[in-house]
Parts: C-alpha cells; sequence; structure tokens
C-alpha cells in the first residue's frame, strides 16, 4: 500500500508540474499534405463557403515577407500601433531602453503573454530596445547609419509593427540567458528569430539574434519544424497549396491562393480562420478546427 500511495504522489505532482510548464511540453508538431477528398466533402457538407477577398488582402496580414525585394506599404502597417511606456499593462514583466518604443497593440499583449511564461523559469532580464517605426524616422536611420547597417524606408521589418529588437539587461543576447530562451521558446508563442544564423543566404540579413517577428501559430511551429525562414515558408505554402498541421494537440488547416485582382476563395462557415497576404501574389487562409469562429481576434481575421 505505502509503494501505490508513494506512486500516487509522484504521479500527482507530475501532473501538476506538467500543468504549471506547459511550455516544456509544447513540441508536439505534425505536418502533413491536405486530404484534396477531404477538402471536396466539406465543400459540398456546407462547413466552408465563398468569399471575396480583393486584391489589397495580399498587403495585410501577419505573414507579410518584408525584405529587399518586398517592401511593405504604408497601408499595411498595423492600425493598432501604441505607445508602449504609456501603457503599463503591457510592459509589465520587462523594460524599454527608452520611452520611445512603439509596437502593435496586440503584438504587444502576446509579448508580454511570452515574457510571463519565461519568467516562471527564471527567465527575467528582457529589455526591448526598437519596436515600430514609421517611415519617416526609418529614411533618417538609414541615412545617418548607411546601408550596411540600416534599409531604406519600407524595407525593415520595423516599419510593420509584427517585429521588436530585444535585448538582455545582463549582457549580449547572443550569450544572455534571454536570447537562448527567446531561441528556443519563442516559437511557441507565434514569434519567430527573423534573421537565424544559417539562413543569412536566404534572408541576405547577418544574424541577429534579438530581432524577432509575429507570424502566429501554426505557422512559426512548422516553420522550426522544417527550419525554415520566412522566404523559406511562404514559397512553401505557394508550392503546396493546402496543408494541415497539428502543433500540441491543436488542429489546423492551411490553404494558399494566388491573387491578381479581386478573388473567391473558400472559408469555413463555422470555424475561425485568418487570412494573411504574402505581400507577394497570394493570401494564406489558416483555419483552426478546434475552435468556434466567435473566438475570432486581430485584424487579419475575418
Amino acid at each position: 500500500m505505502k509503494k501505490w500511495g508513494l506512486l500516487l504522489i509522484l504521479l500527482f505532482c507530475f501532473s501538476f508540474f506538467a500543468f504549471n510548464n506547459k511550455a516544456l511540453f509544447f513540441d508536439n508538431v505534425v505536418i502533413q499534405k491536405y486530404d484534396q477528398n477531404h477538402k471536396k466533402n466539406l465543400e459540398t457538407s456546407g462547413r466552408f463557403q465563398k468569399k471575396e477577398v480583393a486584391k489589397e488582402q495580399i498587403y495585410q496580414g501577419n505573414l507579410l515577407l518584408i525584405n529587399s525585394k518586398y517592401p511593405i506599404r504604408k497601408e499595411s502597417v498595423r492600425s493598432d500601433i501604441v505607445n508602449l511606456y504609456k501603457h503599463n499593462d503591457l510592459i509589465d514583466g520587462y523594460g524599454l531602453l527608452d520611452t520611445e518604443i512603439y509596437l502593435s497593440k496586440s503584438i504587444a499583449q502576446k509579448f508580454s503573454e511570452m515574457i510571463e511564461n519565461a519568467k516562471k523559469e527564471g527567465i527575467s532580464h528582457f529589455l526591448i530596445s526598437s519596436g515600430f517605426r514609421d517611415f519617416d524616422e526609418q529614411s533618417v536611420l538609414y541615412e545617418e547609419m548607411g546601408a550596411d547597417y540600416a534599409l531604406p524606408a519600407g524595407y525593415s521589418e520595423h516599419n510593420s509593427g509584427l517585429s521588436l529588437d530585444v535585448g538582455s539587461s545582463l549582457m549580449t543576447m547572443d550569450r544572455a540567458p534571454e536570447g537562448k530562451w527567446l531561441k528556443e521558446n519563442a516559437w511557441k508563442y507565434g514569434f519567430i528569430l527573423r534573421y537565424p544564423k544559417d539562413k543569412t543566404d536566404v534572408t541576405g540579413i547577418q544574424y541577429e539574434p534579438w530581432h524577432i517577428r509575429y507570424v502566429g501559430l501554426p505557422h512559426s511551429a512548422i516553420m522550426r519544424e522544417k527550419n525554415f525562414a520566412l522566404e523559406e515558408y511562404v514559397d512553401y505554402l505557394r508550392d503546396e497549396k493546402n496543408i494541415s498541421a497539428s502543433v500540441n494537440e491543436e488542429n489546423y488547416e492551411i490553404f494558399y491562393y494566388t491573387v491578381s485582382k479581386n478573388t473567391t476563395i473558400q472559408v469555413p462557415t463555422n470555424l475561425r480562420y485568418e487570412i494573411s497576404g504574402n505581400n507577394m501574389n497570394g493570401v494564406i487562409v489558416t483555419v483552426f478546427l478546434d475552435q468556434p469562429a466567435d473566438t475570432h481576434e486581430g485584424d487579419d481575421v475575418e
């Protein structure tokens, strides 16, 4: 009996530990080709409906590719940009380099959630050094620092509101616990390390362990699983057209549509979904199979 009692106590402790440390177990990612027969069954069952998307949708959303070939448009900048210094509720758990750090409010909320979980693992010296920069600020920076250290207005991810530079108050991010934690865990919260060390030939940007970008789940998980930079990922979706993914037992379906003019696409009638352009030639529809339609959030969600 004593042995059984001890076993039950150990199982309870393990279950409690696992429940309060979900991030440690958040690594089950399965990706597979989409079942086209399943798609046809859904369409005929009435669970999908037709929706017209305007060509401008190509330039909106979390999955925009922004680089030297594909600049962001002014009208594509996130609409909820705020000064973080003036929103104490958004900066709990991390510091700001100065009082003029701006970011999308919804992205800041997701970042705060991530940092709160990092604190539970003893990682707590995060510092945002740069967030959103408008086109005028980017132009000044480019003129002052030159092409070796800055990008022209519109060609920097900082012009979108989706990206931020994160530092540590302890040491440089390539050595800091904060940098190591982000590299291993940011994907679990929808963020990616945008310019990894092994992808400089793909991104055209030197290794930046401080620069993270929000793309959302399941995309961050798929990119990690396949070791994709964002450039590779948007090409992958364009080539595959449809894929299915399971991340920590949450299920998703992803569809790519080429858009050259106003285009009719298929969207679910009763499930949450997001539409994002790729800033190139199409839109990506992400269907959240385990979430009903009334859970919509974010300005790229229909």
